[in-house]
């Protein structure tokens, strides 16, 4: 099977709401709290080593930054919530910048939510996901790192997390080191973005 997002590459960072492409096509964004594993995550969906920059240090990612599929469908990695240390101020702008772009932009169509399976729904994540339910847009969990944990309790948490979210979003296992759920995670990112 032929890997649509494979051809994902940088367009561009954007730090305030003018320097965003124009509001047409098709965006799917990423979000995750810090080290999370969101960098990984859209770097094994596209079958990539570097695409997005992955760091030991969390909040590494401070900007909105869009990879192009194709012309007018992009990927778009949210910066890491949760405890990065910048400055409250920097904080305060991020989250200014991101709910104007929750609730005005027309071109997104789906969001992933990466949480690491060993703390899933942190307040956070239901913050995002409560964005995606306000736009009547479909969201989709990646329970990363689950590498870390045994069959059993992968599963377990995995219908934990299901019943604690209902018809809120679709949940999955993912694993970027065994590449687990990497194939039904792609489809339902293709999916969107081909709509």
């Amino acid at each position: 099977m032929s890997n649509f997002l494979a051809s994902a590459s940088y367009k561009l960072a954007a730090h305030l709401p003018h320097q965003l492409p124009p509001d047409t096509g098709r965006e799917v964004a990423f979000a995750g709290r810090s080290n999370a594993g969101k960098s990984s995550a859209l770097n094994a969906l596209c079958n990539q080593h570097r695409l997005a920059k992955t760091s030991k240090t969390p909040g590494r990612t401070q900007q909105l930054v869009y990879f192009e599929v194709v012309p007018d469908r992009y990927l778009v990695d949210l910066p890491g919530y949760g405890y990065a240390k910048v400055p409250l101020g920097l904080k305060a702008h991020w989250q200014e910048f991101i709910n104007g772009f929750f609730q005005n932009r027309l071109s997104l169509v789906g969001l992933v939510v990466v949480m690491d399976i060993r703390h899933p729904l942190r307040e956070f994540d239901l913050k995002m996901l409560d964005f995606a339910r306000s736009r009547g847009m479909p969201a989709h969990c990646l329970l990363t790192k689950a590498d870390k944990l045994s069959r059993g309790a992968q599963g377990n948490t995995l219908l934990a997390v299901r019943k604690d979210l209902g018809s809120i979003a679709s949940v999955q296992l993912f694993s970027s080191e065994t590449k687990l759920g990497i194939d039904e995670a792609r489809a339902v990112v293709t999916k969107w973005l081909n709509g």
